[in-house]
């Protein structure tokens, strides 16, 4: 700072260093030492504030071989491996050309950190891929979207197999910008059920068939993860995302709202805050109005928890299993119509580096 108490653009707030990082919501001025003091700090602290684990719980982490949850990894090792036991868990979803590139990575990286890992596959647990499912997808609408499937399904597993390995707590990537995204979204489709789920420890009901999901990452803006990746040579999968995701609505949202961040620095920040002083007003009341009730049991199929007889990954898959017979019997040609609806220039990729 200079004599008048002003930040210099070119120097590091912290030192004499030439400023590396830009965080445009401070305005902040870092080196990469100090822009990595600020960024793991910052990690620790959201792991304090939310309360997220303790010392000598097993933490499994959602490993999926990008930025987010690579950094996750490193960092969690970096701090937390003296006081608690680590595992990742990888997902292999089915979907060629990609997938594998990205679990190769999650691989190498947990090798490098020395993290035992369990590798799971959607075409064993559920006789189905996304390369499977997609086609299914396009040809009948009602179906959903892939992304929805998919996301459905990759739960269910995290949560089965965060109980056969005994983990405490599942630790996932989802970072600041993944939240307001969420958030602006379950506005947008009037979803206050989902709204009230959301928070840096997922769910808002204690069961013993779930294992709690925390996101340690929660008030980390995407492209500081991207910047903390590069500064401290954390290798992870960083090419085309999945060539599926034009189909997932939430392209719109980001890009909309990295234009907003774009133009008013600190907008997500303040979205998220603004959820943080509605939470309170979404809980229970004392005297039971508005009362979150749930009865959960096991899945028939699955014997994951449910509150209907059969889980909601059960009965998508039952539904893809319908719609594969289906199909088999059609010779006439797909009417593709509906998919003008989506923006194909729209994809996770292209929506992320903005």
């Amino acid at each position: 700072m200079n004599k008048q108490g002003k930040k210099n653009p070119e120097i590091c707030e912290q030192c004499e260093e030439k400023t590396r990082v830009v965080l445009p919501y401070g305005p902040h001025y870092f080196c990469e030492k100090h822009f990595t003091k600020f960024f793991e700090n910052r990690f620790k602290k959201t792991i304090r504030k939310y309360k997220l684990f303790k010392p000598k719980e097993k933490l499994l982490v959602a490993l999926s071989g990008g930025k987010d949850s690579c950094v996750l990894l490193h960092l969690i090792t970096k701090y937390y491996s003296k006081s608690n036991s680590i595992q990742a868990l990888i997902i292999d979803e089915g979907v060629k050309g990609y997938r594998e590139k990205a679990i190769n990575s999650a691989k190498n990286l947990c090798k490098k950190l020395k993290v035992d890992y369990t590798i799971v596959e959607f075409k064993k647990e559920f006789g189905v891929t996304n390369d499977t499912l997609m086609p299914l997808i396009l040809s009948n609408p009602t179906l959903g979207g892939t992304c929805a499937f998919c996301g459905t399904m990759r739960r269910n597993l995290m949560n089965k197999y965060a109980k056969k390995l005994k983990a405490d707590k599942l630790l996932t990537g989802h970072n600041l910008d993944d939240e307001v995204q969420s958030f602006v979204m379950n506005v947008f489709n009037n979803d206050l059920n989902r709204l009230k789920r959301m928070n840096a420890t997922s769910g808002v009901i204690d069961y013993e068939g779930f294992v709690k999901r925390i996101k340690p990452l929660y008030e980390t803006p995407e492209k500081e993860i991207i910047t903390y990746a590069a500064i401290n040579e954390i290798k992870h999968y960083s090419e085309e995302c999945c060539p599926y995701s034009w189909t997932a609505k939430r392209n719109e949202y980001r890009e909309m709202l990295n234009n907003f961040e774009n133009r008013f620095p600190g907008t997500q920040y303040s979205i998220l805050r603004f959820f943080e002083e509605l939470k309170p007003y979404l809980k229970p009341k004392k005297n039971g109005e508005n009362k979150i009730t749930h009865t959960l049991h096991e899945c028939k199929n699955c014997k994951e928890p449910t509150e209907k007889t059969y889980c909601k990954t059960c009965e998508m898959i039952q539904r893809i299993k319908k719609e594969e017979k289906k199909t088999k019997n059609k010779n006439n040609e797909k009417d593709l119509t509906h998919l003008s609806k989506y923006n194909k220039k729209l994809t996770c990729h292209t929506t992320k580096n903005k």
